[in-house]
């Protein structure tokens, strides 16, 4: 436990990380399963981008905020998954007390931006479906552009505020986190100056990003399903509905995990279903997206078909 004395105070250098208090042999069972769970999201992301850029046909709004999807979930992923995989093999892990604030930073701002992202492309969506003929017109390429630089500005500055006001606080008494993450409870928690101020200003913050994204969402596909059921034709329902069911599975699954891990009482004994949570989101999520986006897409499928046909 690297902790030095400075003026009757104890300053940590680094915080060690205790992931997953399962027995050994279930976190290397745990640590192989996440490992492909890994590769095969970067490689599903990956492949994801390749399509977009190299088919002119996927150069739309809808196909470009998918691949900076895929963007976000490589280095959501990568920021999480290295120090999750050593800390299931070895049991625990250290990380240095600046290299914690810089996995925060970044899992808060790509955190933030994906769900500020899902709430665009459920805007996209709704302006497809809902005024079709004015498409082209609403969603420029620099409309696109600047919705997306909104997503990544607003992202990396709320991820600046709370990573500021939690490293703010000084952590003296202990420098163990029961979790495989940086995270701001875990962080909170051990804390020895009073967390109140922090806790205010990290709901706030929050609040002022998924609330609106939430809110953005709903109002979206409310107005989808409306028009929806105004459409006659059956084959003109299945297309809108195919159209919009990727994106409406991806939105569940990323808030309800979430939702899980931030509302859900803190206790010994759910710690472990939170931590699985968590890893399901940071690291399971971003390999299911490109999957379910393929599945539910005729024109990925297609694509991939012909790419692995050119390979061959």
């Amino acid at each position: 436990m690297e902790i030095s004395k400075d003026n009757n105070h104890s300053l940590i250098h680094e915080f060690v990380l205790m992931g997953f208090s399962g027995r050994r042999y279930q976190n290397i069972c745990l640590f192989f399963m996440f490992l492909i769970i890994y590769i095969i999201s970067i490689l599903g992301n990956i492949g994801i981008i390749y399509l977009v850029y190299t088919n002119i046909k996927f150069h739309t709004p809808m196909y470009f905020f998918l691949s900076n999807l895929s963007v976000i979930d490589i280095v959501y992923a990568s920021d999480i998954a290295p120090k999750m995989l050593m800390g299931l093999y070895f049991s625990k892990t250290s990380i240095s007390y600046f290299g914690c604030a810089i996995q925060l930073f970044i899992f808060c701002a790509l955190g933030s931006t994906e769900c500020i992202l899902f709430a665009v492309m459920a805007y996209d969506r709704y302006v497809a479906i809902c005024s079709p003929l004015n498409y082209s017109i609403i969603m420029q390429e620099k409309t696109c552009l600047g919705l997306m630089l909104g997503a990544y500005s607003t992202g990396i500055l709320h991820s600046l505020i709370e990573t500021c006001c939690t490293f703010h606080l000084s952590f003296c008494s202990s420098n163990i986190l029961q979790h495989f993450v940086c995270d701001f409870p875990p962080l909170l928690s051990i804390s020895c100056t009073d967390t109140t101020i922090n806790e205010i200003v990290l709901f706030f913050f929050s609040s002022l990003v998924t609330a609106p994204s939430v809110a953005l969402i709903l109002g979206s596909y409310a107005s989808i399903f409306v028009t929806i059921l105004k459409i006659t034709t059956p084959e003109g329902r299945q297309k809108a509905y195919s159209t919009c069911a990727s994106h409406i599975i991806a939105v569940t699954l990323l808030y309800s995990t979430v939702l899980y891990v931030y509302l859900s009482p803190k206790s010994p004994s759910s710690r472990n279903n939170i931590n699985i949570a968590t890893v399901f989101y940071t690291v399971v999520l971003p390999m299911l997206n490109p999957v379910i986006y393929s599945l539910r897409n005729k024109d990925i499928k297609l694509a991939i078909i012909l790419s692995f046909q050119r390979i061959i």
